[in-house]
């Protein structure tokens, strides 16, 4: 789209009559009108004259600023559209290149930064914070020094910084009523002749405001924010943002090297923010109360897509949203290297973490090398977990589901690392998984937490954890994985066509288990030029060996308390009738696990990218 009107220049400021297509570019003006022969110099000069309608094309080079929208689209049809030109590199970043470094002592150089440099937030005396977050007893600063596009490691004491280089360089600051001081070590580099980077903004592209909706990010590469915790019952922000807003797209973006949280799709901020000091339930469910009074619902908040974006190098969560990520899609994104320097701790550290993800899709996504893959807590409902790809993520699990009541429908996933679940919660139903790793359950859990009206952030109720009411489907079970731990659960607890392998232990709850002790799939995942794939030793007589029912809503039945059928978000029924790769299943009898294999033997199987394209409406392959 070329440029559609012409501006009015009024007050010595460009006004946009009608829609149009804005462009900037790094050698543009920002006295210019955005034609592709006059460009604009900033993105946050074309945000501020852009009107519902609009796409803002932004040519290649290196962006140093926020991008605030102050105003959004009007529906998803007539949006604010955000977006690298096709081809070119576009780097929208949070820091600011230093020189004027000098050498301190052994590999360690230091810089000293007048307080002005910052303007009203100083990164090196802000202080990461906030509700579950845990410190280890020393300070960490939002701010953060790279070298050549990766940053160093905040250091506990100045003093560790003075000491020669060791495998991790290591940086640390002091801030005084005039200056900043930040000391790093560059081994076998002059700094003032590499790129050296540091912290200077909260964040790259938020809204100051909530309401701003319909906007799409498109295409960016998007990094170095001096991010704070972003824990659920606080205003959350990561390098981008969709602040309490509705029908935000954004997709095909890389986000990378942020303090805490990469894309967020949470919650407001208001004066309640970070009061719940001890991290209790109870204050918990008091700030989703006051979240429904202040528009907590579907004509207003969430419906966001995420898809395709690449994310990584961020320490407290890639994506995180709480509440204001009901009824999203989340699909075809990489997710990795995530709370790795695990310099700080707490309870939102996931490569996904979402609290009250209703309605939620989950599709398709590539979470390796994470703290934690997918942690769903509280007000899992509607939510679908499918065909996704986990490895190599730990300590903790590919899933933690905590505290939910239910539906959410867990199916053709492959979870590959060493723990595989942890399960606090009910409600749920898993269906034609690898599941390789552990299983750790609770049986009882003593917090009370919401379940929902069907569709909707409305509560219905508040209970305990039970226990129980769960289904396992057609799964295939690793060594590790023991089912038995469901055997004590007050709750139903139905399972059937399952298989086990290697010592994997079944349940009671399964009349007839396929359970094969001394059999060794030899699961591997290898990683070759056009993706990965897995390697696994399977056998078609299992089709024959038990008649497997097809999963459908019909026989995963209702939840107990909240009393409603897993569906889909537009209530239309479940038929798990195509696989992991889009291939259709047989449905008189389908194959256990996520693959409809008709062979015997060693598979070699591309898992990622998926073997059919995601359809950029639906999710669906």
């Amino acid at each position: 789209m070329k440029i559609l009107t012409t501006l009015l220049w009024i007050t010595g400021a460009p006004t946009l009559l009608i829609g149009a297509e804005l462009h900037v570019a790094v050698n543009g003006d920002d006295t210019h009108d955005g034609a592709p022969s006059k460009p604009l110099k900033t993105i946050s000069a074309a945000a501020k004259v852009a009107q519902p309608g609009d796409v803002i094309t932004v040519h290649a080079g290196v962006y140093r600023e926020r991008v605030s929208p102050p105003r959004g689209g009007e529906s998803a049809d007539k949006r604010i559209v955000y977006q690298a030109a096709a081809g070119e590199k576009v780097v929208i970043t949070g820091s600011e290149i230093i020189k004027g470094w000098e050498k301190a002592d052994n590999d360690t150089w230091k810089v000293t930064i007048p307080n002005s440099f910052f303007g009203e937030f100083n990164p090196y005396s802000d202080l990461i914070r906030g509700d579950w977050f845990n410190a280890k007893g020393r300070d960490h600063h939002t701010g953060a020094v790279y070298l050549d596009g990766h940053w160093l490691t905040e250091a506990a004491k100045l003093e560790e910084v003075l000491k020669p280089a060791g495998t991790t360089p290591l940086w640390s600051c002091r801030v005084d009523a005039n200056n900043t001081t930040i000391w790093a070590q560059f081994k076998n580099t002059d700094p003032n002749k590499a790129t050296v980077e540091i912290n200077v903004r909260r964040t790259v592209f938020t809204p100051e405001k909530t309401g701003i909706n319909y906007i799409t990010v498109r295409g960016f590469d998007l990094r170095n924010a001096a991010t704070n915790w972003a824990p659920p019952s606080a205003g959350q922000f990561g390098i981008v943002s969709a602040y309490w807003n509705k029908g935000w797209i954004i997709e095909d973006n890389e986000v990378s090297y942020s303090k805490c949280t990469g894309i967020a799709l949470g919650k407001y901020g208001d004066e309640f923010d970070n009061t719940n000091k001890k991290g209790l339930a109870d204050p918990y469910t008091e700030c989703v109360r006051r979240a429904l009074k202040n528009g907590w619902n579907k004509e207003s908040v969430g419906s966001h897509t995420v898809r395709n974006n690449h994310i990584h190098h961020c320490e407290q969560a890639g994506i995180v949203g709480s509440l204001g990520a009901a009824f999203s899609t989340i699909v075809g994104n990489e997710v990795h290297d995530i709370h790795v320097q695990r310099l700080f701790s707490g309870a939102e550290m996931a490569g996904i973490k979402l609290h009250a993800a209703i309605d939620v899709l989950i599709r398709g996504n590539h979470i390796h090398h994470t703290v934690r893959g997918l942690w769903l807590d509280w007000m899992a409902q509607g939510t679908r977990v499918t065909a996704n790809l986990f490895h190599h993520n730990g300590p903790s699990q590919d899933l933690f589901v905590e505290v939910n009541h239910g539906p959410f429908l867990v199916d053709n996933n492959m979870l590959l690392s060493s723990a595989s679940l942890l399960d606090l919660s009910e409600g749920g139903a898993y269906a034609h998984n690898i599941i390789a790793g552990s299983i750790n359950v609770r049986i009882g859990e003593g917090r009370a937490t919401p379940y929902h009206h069907p569709h909707s952030t409305a509560f219905k109720g508040v209970a305990i954890i039970d226990g129980g009411d769960i289904r396992f489907y057609n799964n295939i079970f690793g060594s590790r994985a023991n089912v038995a731990l469901y055997d004590p659960a007050p709750q139903p607890v139905n399972m059937a066509g399952n298989v086990f392998l290697k010592g994997a232990k079944p349940s009671k709850h399964e009349s007839a288990p396929l359970v094969l002790p001394k059999f060794d799939p030899a699961i591997k995942l290898l990683t070759k030029a056009d993706g990965h794939y897995l390697e696994i030793t399977l056998d078609k007589s299992w089709a024959t060996g038990r008649t497997r029912r097809l999963v459908t809503t019909e026989l995963l039945g209702k939840v107990r308390l909240a009393d409603v059928p897993f569906v889909q978000p537009d209530s239309s029924p479940y038929r798990l009738d195509t696989d992991y790769l889009g291939n259709k299943r047989q449905e008189n009898n389908p194959f256990p696990g996520p693959f409809e294999i008709s062979a015997d033997g060693k598979q070699s199987i591309k898992v990622w990218p998926l073997a059919k394209p995601v359809s950029p409406a639906t999710g669906d392959h």
